[in-house]
């Protein structure tokens, strides 16, 4: 008896979650916003600012997302791997640049209605991340076909909870890619590329949520920084490694011998 690939495994995977995600969606109650959610742990003002370093810790992400494009855009070889999937790496540092902006200013004010603005520019991030991973590892052509339907779902999650007060649609655009891009990582990578800069944004993304959970004791046994704060500059270094990782990887492929 043939034995199933790790591809064919991969796939049926993704479809029993995506199938038992729809059926959340489906028969799981309402998931209303958590008004308590908005009660950060650091509520203190500096130079006129309120929340002073939960929106000050926005700012590794407007920088790192401008580096993310500046790279992009004065990579002068045209013929890396990496400048396959190039409108996908745009939007995602335009994501994370975008990020800092609306994270800043859900925490000046944090409420329902700044946290949209929170929300957008991260499906943006995620999306289009999803869209360069399955383009890179599973299929090329259903990488970029993917990624304006993917970021209109990010969207549309967003829109689903302001006008339904319902998180769930929400919760599986930041659920599914979570699950998926490890399967797909383990399980498609054909030609063995190099995977540990996804890797170690995934880490980051874990720690930072972490932190987020942990907001109140970590802010309670540091003292001068909340776990909501460190969760901002965690992301956005994870971020700096892919940024890293994509460069280490032009190197490499730049120098790569070529066949005789």
């Amino acid at each position: 008896m043939e034995t199933p690939s790790k591809e064919k495994i991969a796939y049926v995977l993704l479809a029993v979650v995506a199938t038992l995600s729809c059926a959340a969606f489906i028969y799981y109650p309402q998931i209303q916003q958590d008004l308590n959610y908005h009660l950060f742990s650091d509520q203190e003002s500096m130079c006129s600012m309120p929340n002073f370093l939960n929106v000050v810790s926005n700012g590794p992400f407007l920088i790192i997302g401008i580096l993310g494009i500046h790279d992009l855009i004065n990579n002068k070889s045209k013929k890396l791997v990496t400048e396959d999937f190039k409108r996908q790496k745009q939007l995602f540092f335009i994501g994370v640049a975008l990020v800092a902006l609306g994270s800043g200013y859900y925490h000046w004010n944090p409420n329902n209605q700044t946290l949209v603005w929170d929300r957008l520019p991260m499906t943006v991030a995620f999306m289009a991340l999803f869209s360069l991973i399955i383009g890179t590892f599973v299929n090329k052509n259903l990488g970029k076909k993917s990624l304006i339907p993917l970021i209109t779902i990010g969207f549309c999650s967003v829109l689903y909870w302001v006008v339904l007060d319902d998180l769930k649609l929400y919760a599986f655009v930041q659920f599914y890619p979570m699950v998926a891009i490890p399967v797909i990582l383990l399980c498609f990578n054909r030609e063995k590329k190099a995977t540990w800069g996804y890797w170690l944004l995934l880490l980051a993304y874990l720690i930072a949520k972490f932190c987020e959970h942990y907001d109140n004791q970590i802010h309670h046994t540091l003292g001068i920084i909340s776990g909501h704060s460190i969760k901002h500059v965690v992301a956005a270094l994870g971020v700096y490694c892919l940024i890293y990782f994509f460069k280490s990887s032009s190197t490499q492929y730049q120098h790569k011998p070529s066949a005789s």
